[in-house]
């Protein structure tokens, strides 16, 4: 039941993800639902890299017999999804109009550090088991900079507008992803909490296409 459930949310959130970046940046009419949609992109291209060899392996010789595929799209996603954030940090930006020089400069140095250490050989990607002290190490500087979003758009949630539960959605990713971090490896069923994490996600692409569909609205 595992093997199915899991292979069909995973393709369906692949499909969603991609498919709404695609639509977004077809019909953007301004820079936002532009960057909206290569984040939407970035998001469910890079999930793909970990979710495609995961929906394989359930499906034919076990995590195991694939651990390098796996921890190579491991890899991915972790580059990717701090890019992700790059660019969610750039549309919070543009969206509300403000520039903070040091704290760009922060996000930018946050994002730097977080793909260095997850370039390292010591993460052992293609190894099935991978150190847990580099799993901390790398995660480190990406939690940083999700708490630096959850309270920009937390600040800004009291205006009522199109993103107002950003910051609910991003706090529930990385509270569902850390358990899985820090205790999936002794613990397998703590890894249930990636879909949770994933839906949240989900719901970030979400908001894009509302976003989308307001500016449409207020063009009328």
């Amino acid at each position: 039941m595992q093997r199915i459930m899991e292979s069909i949310f995973d393709i369906c959130y692949l499909v969603f993800a991609i498919g709404m970046g695609i639509y977004l940046i077809k019909n953007a009419k301004d820079k936002i639902t532009k960057n909206y949609g290569i984040m939407s992109i970035v998001l469910g291209c890079g999930d793909a890299f970990h979710l495609i060899p995961r929906i394989y392996a359930l499906n034919t010789t076990g995590f195991e017999a694939n651990a390098a595929a796996l921890g190579f799209g491991k890899a991915v996603t972790s580059i990717t999804m701090t890019i992700f954030y790059l660019i969610l940090y750039k549309i919070y930006k543009d969206y509300y109009k403000e520039e903070n020089k040091s704290l760009t400069f922060s996000i930018l140095i946050l994002a730097i550090i977080r793909i260095i250490i997850s370039l390292l050989p010591q993460n052992m990607w293609l190894e099935y088991h991978q150190p847990m002290n580099f799993a901390i190490y790398r995660n480190i500087p990406f939690a940083i900079m999700g708490i630096i979003m959850i309270i920009l758009f937390y600040k800004k949630s009291k205006l009522n507008d199109v993103f107002k539960t950003m910051y609910i959605a991003i706090f529930l990713s990385f509270a569902f992803y850390v358990p899985v971090v820090l205790f999936a490896e002794t613990y397998p069923l703590v890894g249930l909490l990636m879909i949770p994490k994933t839906i949240a996600y989900a719901y970030i692409v979400y908001l894009g296409y509302k976003y989308y569909k307001l500016t449409l609205k207020n063009e009328a």
